[in-house]
């Protein structure tokens, strides 16, 4: 019992997040902000040859993710407050409140941690040979199919963290729940045809 209220205070606290994350996706495949559809590594290759981080990863995609999370942020705290039971379940709400200047900056804060998260795994597929967008197969593939749900979450929930009192217990359950849920999400907007690949 315990167990299921820790989860349903991760998702009534992040949710936010997984919103944001969705309507980013969406608007990165939308024909609008076309200027800023331009890799974030400009092309650049190391001395290995290979690209810094892809074509996959676009300011579009990173600023995008940034706002989105800003203004997840604040609609969902407003649904939160609308319903006391989850109010009550929202670790940053019960720490910082429901205002919405104080929940747009740490909507903008997630935002760009889950961006800036993302970066570092792109970076090491890139010097291993994986190319943007691609999977690798045996345990290699296994692996990095776990950061790639994970990546973002290490740096969202290290933020909540510095906001909130999470234990390190809380901390990796968050994670883990969160590696279930953000691959649950990806088949979803697979199967509707969002995303791309798994």
């Amino acid at each position: 019992m315990r167990l299921a209220s820790e989860i349903a205070q991760i998702y009534a606290t992040l949710m936010s997040v997984i919103f944001a994350g969705v309507l980013n996706m969406i608007f990165v495949k939308l024909p609008v902000c076309s200027g800023l559809n331009k890799p974030i590594d400009r092309g650049l290759c190391l001395n290995d040859s290979r690209r810094l981080f892809g074509d996959n990863k676009t300011w579009k995609g990173f600023w995008g993710m940034v706002a989105f999370g800003g203004i997840s942020q604040v609609i969902w705290t407003a649904v939160c407050c609308s319903v006391p039971a989850l109010a009550e379940k929202n670790q940053f709400i019960a720490a910082h409140g429901s205002s919405p200047a104080v929940n747009l900056g740490a909507g903008l804060l997630f935002g760009l941690a889950y961006a800036l998260f993302e970066l570092p795994n792109s970076f090491i597929k890139r010097r291993l040979g994986i190319a943007a967008g691609k999977t690798d197969k045996g345990i290699r593939g296994a692996l990095f199919y776990i950061i790639d749900q994970i990546d973002s979450l290490l740096g969202v929930v290290l933020c909540l963290s510095l906001l909130c009192p999470v234990s390190f217990a809380q901390y990796w359950l968050y994670i883990l729940v969160g590696f279930f849920t953000h691959s649950a999400v990806n088949l979803i907007l697979y199967a509707i045809r969002i995303r791309r690949n798994i």
